[in-house]
Parts: C-alpha cells; structure tokens; sequence
C-alpha cells in the first residue's frame, strides 16, 4: 500500500516517478474510457506527496509540492492530449516539426496550475483529514483559472470525469463545471483520509464515508431528474444532420471544391432525399471558398433544397475593410434559405491559439511561422456573441468548435436572456470540424464537454461535425440520436424544447463561486486552527 510514510522514505526520482504514473492513469477518467472511480486511487497520491514535505521548511515544502503537481499535471495532460499532435500531421510537411511543441509543450505549460494549484494546498495544509478540503479547493481554483487565463483551456478539467456518467452530470445545472470540479475532487480525494497524520480513527474515516455518501446522493439525484422531467419536441421541425468524414487534407483545397460540394450534396440527399426535412446542417469550414465567390456552388445549393427548407452551414466570410487590402476573414455559421438568400450570420468570438491565429500575429508571420488554417493574416474574431436567429427554429446561441467547451461562452448570450434582458434561447448550435485529430480520444472529449453546455443550461444541443461526433442532445444531456465517430451519413430527427432556465443558467457562476468560497473558508478554519494547537 502506497502511504505517506513510504513516498516520504523513498528516494526523490521515485516520488516523481509516482506523481508522473498517477497523473497519467488519471487520463482514463476522461473520454473515451471515463473510469472515473481511476480517480480515488490516483488523487490520494497527490495528496501523499504534498504530505511528505510536511516536515520541510516552508520554502523547500512549497517547492516540492509545486515539483509533484507539475510532474502529475504534465502526467495527466500528456496521457489525455498526445491526439493533439495529430493535427501537426494533416500537412506533415509543412507542420510536423511542431508537433512536439504540442505533444509536450502544452502539457508542461498547463501542468504549470496544477504545480501551482499543489502550492495552495499546501499553504492550506493540515495534519489531519481537513487537508482533503484544502486539496479539493486549491484545485477547483488551480482549474478555473486554467480555463479563463491567456484565453482559458478547460479541456479535461476534473470535473468532466463525474460528468461522463449522466446521473452525476445533472448537477451542473445547479453548480456548473467549477461546482462539479469541486465535488469531484472532495469526493475522489477522500480516500487519502484514512491514512492521516493526526486524528482519531472515527476523524480519519469521516472524509470518505462523506464522500461515499455524497457521491450516492449526487447519483441518485440525477436519477430522480433524468427520470421525472418531461422534454417534448418544437412542433412541425424536422432536422437532418449531414455528416460528410471528409478526410482533413482535402478539406481546405480549393481545387477539391467540386468533389466536396458533390460528397456533400450526395450525402445530404441520401435517406430518400429531403423531403419532410425543414432544416438541413452542415459542418464547421464545409467550403473551401467563399460562398459568395462561387455562385455555382450556391445555386447547387437552391437546387437541392426543398422549398422551405433551410440550410445552417459553417462556412468563412469575408468582410472588407475601408483602408485596408486585406478584408476580415471569419470563421462562421450561416443560414440559407431554399431561395439562395443568406439570412443570418454567426462569427465565432473565441479563436483557438496557433491554429486560427498566432498571437503577435505579424511578428511570427514574418519569422515565417502560419496557423494550421494556413490563412495569411488570420481569423478575425467576433466582438460579442449573439443569438442567431433561423427561420422556424427557436432562436440558437452558436458555438463554434472548441467555444462550446467553455461555459462562459453560453453565458454571455443565453445567461442575459434567461432573465429580464430578453428571451431564452431555444438551443445550442455546436458546428465543429474535429477532422484534424483523427479517430483519437480528442472528439470523444469535445463530445463530452459539449454535451455537458446542455445540461448546465437547460438547452438541448445540436452537435454537427465533420467526421464525429454529430448528434442531437436534448436538454437533461441525454442523446437523442448520434452519428458515430467515422461515419459518413445523416441522422434525421426532431429538435427536443428547451427547459426552464437551471439555477446554474439563471445565476451563473454565483452559485459554483459560493460554494467554493465556502470551502475555502472552512480551509482557512482548519489551517488557523490547526497553527494554534
């Protein structure tokens, strides 16, 4: 049995040795395989290791314990995003050569919040079984602060390990990912209680029995909602999701553009054609153009569609700029009706470091370095997000990509227009292009995370992707219909109706923040108690 006494008998290239394995046995809590109960054998290691600099001076115990977080931090990120360097080898000879910049790079630049999410526990440490709060508060904040600083990058974050299991997800309705991290981390590190320092037998088994029992109440909780909430169907909406598996190397190329736009169309179509269909979506980037550049394509487009029916597509726009060669190119959702008109556009705000855009654009332009997009200068970003109205549809609040991993990005619409400031949204419109990773664990993530937007706010979710996973998701996260990862087709349906705005929906992050705040006040008790005994 692993104990604090041995990790702090054990030479130091062994401790590393174990923080490093039991961060990357952590990743299996994670899509696609969400064994998260991995997770109570492998947090109380983390907690051991911060145990065995107990003994340090403040100075070297706070170092140590920053070594062990960042040695499990860059265990856990490189185990659960090794598939992002598959996206360095869609134009390998172009980009492979940075392909270890995001295979390790990232993770050491990410373990960074957990080292330094380990630092704060320690400061927050006690002997006895209390130092399992101070743990799962130092965290939860270690984690928030990775998914909102320099842009935020919340994949993977703790609390998507519960969430893999629909029961507990329905939490977040109430507390959201950062609530749903904090339970995760207080119920999963308990364990380490029982082999405490200091405290009675009856203190040391306390922390566990309360998080078995919390665990069995956030369960049976969700089953009780899953089972007693009633979603009907907007009426007279048939929806068809087209999912085309266009491979990624031929996406973007431009003397391609006939061949996707026949594999499109094709697709579309198939099932007995359109017919009965009043709404037909297409992936993220579908085109390798401009839609109004090529009239052709967007006649074939009239063509195919029923009268009636409208066609919701990513495709780039372009925007010129007074004064300035270069126009603003977007990457947005489009709709089109059966007459060829564009009625709405939705550009996406939140842009993804490196690969839509490099950060000092121009200087590392001129070093000759690109984004993975390959485009010069850029994506331009949206100001603001807004609800993207479609033509017998309720209103959708659109999420470009990686957007719907963040869940302030709903927010920021769909939290004003659960009050007084206007209407509630009618869904979520997730159109995604996760082609540049393969059949690698990385959209099975996506997948995950997206489905939880739908669950914290009450929405249903329809997910359209390149190569999978396309599905429609009603508002309590349960699938209603899903296109597998690989899989070329469309899956016809209808659109589930949205719910009452969730306490999470309608108060945002002052629920989650208040239970943190909570913790981390009764952390602070137990430290100041324990300085004083």
């Amino acid at each position: 049995m692993l104990t604090p006494e041995r990790l702090q008998a054990a030479p130091a290239r062994w401790r590393a040795l174990a923080a490093l394995a039991a961060g990357g046995l952590s990743a299996l809590a994670m899509p696609p395989f969400g064994l998260w109960p991995v997770l109570a054998l492998t947090l109380p290691v983390l907690v051991f290791l911060i145990d065995a600099t107990l003994d340090l001076p403040l100075r070297r115990a706070l170092r140590a314990s920053f070594a062990a977080g960042w040695l499990f931090g860059m265990g856990y990120f490189v185990a659960g995003l090794w598939w992002i360097g598959q996206a360095f080898l869609v134009q390998a000879e172009v980009f492979m050569w940075l392909m270890p910049f995001a295979v390790i790079g990232l993770p050491a630049c990410l373990a960074l919040y957990t080292g330094l999410g380990c630092v704060l526990a320690r400061l927050l440490w006690t002997r006895g079984p209390g130092r399992i709060l101070a743990f799962a508060v130092a965290l939860t904040l270690a984690e928030t602060a990775r998914g909102t600083l320099l842009t935020g990058f919340p994949w993977n974050d703790f609390g998507y390990a519960l969430a893999t299991d629909l029961r507990f997800a329905q939490v977040a309705s109430v507390v959201g990912l950062i609530g749903l991290c904090l339970l995760t981390l207080v119920c999963l590190a308990s364990p380490a209680a029982l082999f405490s320092p200091l405290g009675s037998r009856r203190a040391r088994h306390m922390p566990l029995a309360l998080g078995v029992g919390l665990l069995a109440a956030l369960w049976a909780g969700g089953q009780w909602r899953l089972a007693t909430t009633e979603v009907g169907t907007v009426p007279g909406v048939r929806l068809r999701l087209m999912q085309p598996d266009l491979p990624q190397d031929q996406k973007f190329r431009y003397d391609a553009r006939r061949t996707v736009m026949d594999l499109y169309l094709a697709t579309s179509e198939s099932q007995g054609g359109l017919a009965g269909i009043t709404h037909l979506f297409w992936p993220e980037s579908a085109f390798p153009f401009f839609l109004e550049r090529e009239p052709e394509a967007l006649a074939r487009i009239v063509a195919m569609l029923p009268r009636g029916t409208t066609l919701i597509t990513g495709a780039a726009r372009y925007q010129p700029v007074p004064g300035r060669e270069r126009p603003d190119v977007f990457n947005a959702v489009r709709v089109i009706d059966s007459e060829g008109m564009i009625r709405g556009n939705a550009d996406k705000v939140h842009l993804v470091p490196f690969g839509e855009y490099l950060p000092f654009q121009e200087t590392l332009e001129a070093m000759g370095l690109e984004a993975l997009t390959r485009l010069r200068g850029g994506f331009a970003a949206a100001p603001s997000r807004s609800l993207l109205p479609i033509p017998g549809l309720p209103d959708a609040v659109p999420l470009i990509c990686y957007e719907a991993i963040f869940p302030d990005e709903v927010m920021s619409v769909s939290g004003a227009g659960a009050g007084e400031a206007g209407a509630r949204p009618g869904f979520l419109l997730n159109l995604s292009n996760d082609a540049w990773f393969g059949l690698t664990p990385g959209p099975y993530q996506h997948f995950e995370q997206s489905r939880l937007r739908a669950v914290e706010q009450g929405l249903p979710l329809v997910r359209v992707t390149n190569n999978g996973i396309s599905a429609i998701i009603d508002p309590l996260g349960r699938i209603s219909a899903v296109l597998p990862l690989g899989v070329r087709g469309v899956l016809d349906d209808s659109l589930p109706q949205a719910l009452s705005a969730t306490p999470y929906a309608a108060f945002g992050r002052v629920i989650p923040w208040m239970l943190l705040l909570g913790c981390l006040c009764g952390a602070l008790v137990l430290r100041l108690r324990a300085m004083h005994v």
